[in-house]
This record gives structure tokens, sequence and C-alpha cells, in this order.
């Protein structure tokens, strides 16, 4: 009775479960699904599924737990991953970078859990501080936590997981009350950075034009141009209701035929990095509208798990506001670069790209800030 009742939730924390987070958070990932599908024929499709079925595993375990018992073990984690970090450098580069463990025929991302161990420590670190951020002392401790696997990644190099991973200590910072003349430097400092790097050879050359083909009209012999243009005609050719036949689509599906997948399999990266320009030529505006509804109906839940916060748990703040930012820049950052607005990052849309790490981490992610949620009128710290 004893072993059944410790693995049921608390009534009283199910009450105060944010079900609309987690069915919003659902909703998205299964619309992601089905576009998933129409660009692929349904073999990523069904790995989708496979990993939502996961990770809804992992966030009931979570909601188990009280967030503040972690607050323990962020230590072991953080070095844990950066550990990872390390060893996956001297793995086989992929597309010129070394970020992944090899586990059988799929890929583990060490840098998806980064920025959540990283958020994690910031969280910590500021809490045993009070979130006294503008001591010099403390900034620079707190600062080199978030540096270490920053730099880790960029060895690799992973550039899209390390924008994330800065935005999220950013928004950390900001809620926490950091002197917006070190903000404003820190952003100095990066714009410095960014340029450095783009006239050394750091990057390898289709990095570089990743991240410069939004604000000039050229592109590698990789194609990194023609991947834009493809991008912007599929958004475009959309309209307002989009191109997506029901009729049509049940046709392809009981006749086998991969006509509804012709255009979309020209847009490289079509299931993953660029799957916006698909749900955007398959339902139009109104599609690309309603995601943008559900995105920001769950942002707005999370930002209220983190105003609804006690004070004094800033652990607890630090995890709503990481998880938020990391959301937030993710969104902006992806849709923007498939209409050549930012530049190419190789930042998924959450819930929305195809991605097993991605997709485990994010719902992590989730669970974390619905366990804030649902703990804040407890006390354990």
């Amino acid at each position: 009775m004893n072993l059944l009742k410790s693995l049921l939730i608390d009534k009283k924390d199910l009450k105060e479960l944010d079900f609309g987070m987690l069915l919003s958070a659902m909703a998205i990932l299964v619309f992601g699904v089905f576009n998933i599908y129409t660009a692929t024929s349904g073999y990523y499709a069904k790995l989708q599924l496979t990993w939502l079925l996961l990770s809804l595993g992992v966030v009931y375990i979570i909601l188990l737990m009280d967030y503040r018992k972690v607050y323990k073990i962020v230590d072991v984690l953080y070095w844990i991953v950066v550990l990872m970090l390390i060893f996956v450098l001297f793995t086989t580069k992929v597309k010129g970078a070394a970020g992944w463990f090899s586990i059988g025929a799929r890929g583990l991302q060490p840098a998806e859990f980064a920025k959540l161990t990283t958020m994690l420590m910031v969280g910590k670190q500021l809490h045993k501080v009070d979130g006294n951020i503008n001591n010099l002392k403390n900034f620079i401790v707190v600062t080199i936590y978030a540096l270490i696997p920053v730099v880790l990644m960029l060895l690799q190099p992973e550039m899209g997981i390390t924008m994330i991973t800065f935005f999220i200590v950013l928004g950390i910072y900001f809620v926490m009350g950091l002197s917006m003349k070190v903000i404003f430097a820190g952003f100095g400092f990066i714009g410095l950075s960014i340029l450095v790097v783009l006239k050394t050879n750091f990057l390898p050359s289709h990095w570089s034009d990743r991240l410069t083909s939004f604000l000039f009209n050229e592109g590698s012999e990789l194609g990194i141009n023609y991947q834009l243009s493809r991008s912007v005609i599929s958004i475009g050719s959309g309209k307002l209701t989009g191109k997506f036949s029901f009729p049509r689509f049940l046709e392809d599906m009981t006749s086998g035929s991969q006509t509804s997948t012709q255009f979309f399999n020209r847009v490289p990266e079509n299931h993953t990095d660029f799957i916006f320009s698909v749900l955007a030529e398959n339902f139009g505006l109104i599609g690309g509208v309603t995601l943008l509804l559900l995105y920001g109906y769950l942002l707005y839940r999370m930002i209220r798990v983190a105003r609804k916060t006690e004070e004094d748990d800033i652990f607890g703040k630090c995890i709503a506001v990481g998880v938020f930012s990391s959301f937030l820049f993710s969104i902006l950052q992806n849709i923007g670069m498939t209409m050549g607005i930012m530049p190419i990052s190789g930042i998924t849309l959450p819930l929305v790209s195809y991605g097993g790490s991605s997709v485990l981490t994010t719902f992590i992610a989730i669970a974390m800030v619905l366990n804030v949620g649902m703990k804040k009128k407890t006390t354990l710290f």
C-alpha cells in the first residue's frame, strides 16, 4: 500500500497542477507531429510520438518529486553533463561538429541537457546568495558556472544551444535585478565576440554562412541561401488557409503516394530546423497564428508560475524564468530564421521540430516548471 501511495501524486499537489500548461504543450507537439508526418511520410512522426510517450513518463516521475530536493544534487548533475560535453569533443564530427553520442541508430546530444543543468546551477548559486547578483564576487562566481558549459559547447561548435543557454542566463539575471549597465556591456561583448569569430577560422565556413545569410544575399556551396529561399517560398505559398487537403491526405495514406510531400522534400531540414515552413504551407497564416497563440498561452502559464513563487524561493523562480526564456528565444529565433529575418542557427522549434533529445529535455523543463507551481505553497528550504 505504501509503495502504491508513493507512486501516486498527492491530491493536494494535483489540485495545484497547471493542466493548462501541460495540455497546451501536448497540443503543440501533436500539431508538430502531424506536420512532420506530411513532410516525411510517417517515419519521423512515429519516432516523435515514441519520444512523447517516453517524455510523459519522465514528466510523471518529476511530478512525484519535490524540485527543491533536486537542489541538493544540482552540482552532481551539472558536473556529469560537463564531463559529457568534454568527452563528446572526441567523438566523430558530423557536418563539422562533434556534439553527439551514438546510441545504436539514434544519437544523444549532451548540449540539450547542458542548458538545463546550467539553469539549475545558476539558480542554485543565486539562491545561496539570496539573489544578490549585483555583488561583484557573486556575479563572477555565477557567471563562471554559466561559462564553463558554454565554452565547451562553442568548442564543438554548437551555436544554437549556446545561444539558448545565453538567453536563459540573461533572463534569470534580468529578473534577479542585474544592473542594466552590465547587461548592455554583456551584449556589447557578445557582439564583439561574434565579429571576431566570423573574421577567424574558428567556425566552419557553412556555420559562418548560416549566421550571415539573413544579412547578405549569399551562401556557400552547401546551399544555405537555397535553403532559406525555399523556406520563404514555402511559407508564402500557404497564403491565408494553407494548401493542406484532408481528402488528398487520406488518398495519399491509402495509396502509399507521397505527392503531399513533394515540395516539402525540396526544403532542407524540413522536419527539424525548418518545420515551420511545412506548417505554414500546410495551414497558411491561420495555422501559423494558431501555433503562436498556443505558444503564447504556454508562456503565459510559465511566467504566471514565476510570479506566484515565494520571494525567498530564488531557485524555483530561476527555474520558471529560465524555461520561459528558453522557449521565448527559441520560438522567435526559429520562426524568424525560416522567414529570413534571423540568422540560421540550427535552433529547433520547441515541441514542433523533430528531435528525440530536444523533445525529452523540453518536457523535462516543462515538468520542472509544473513542479515549482505545484509546490509553491509548501516550505522546504
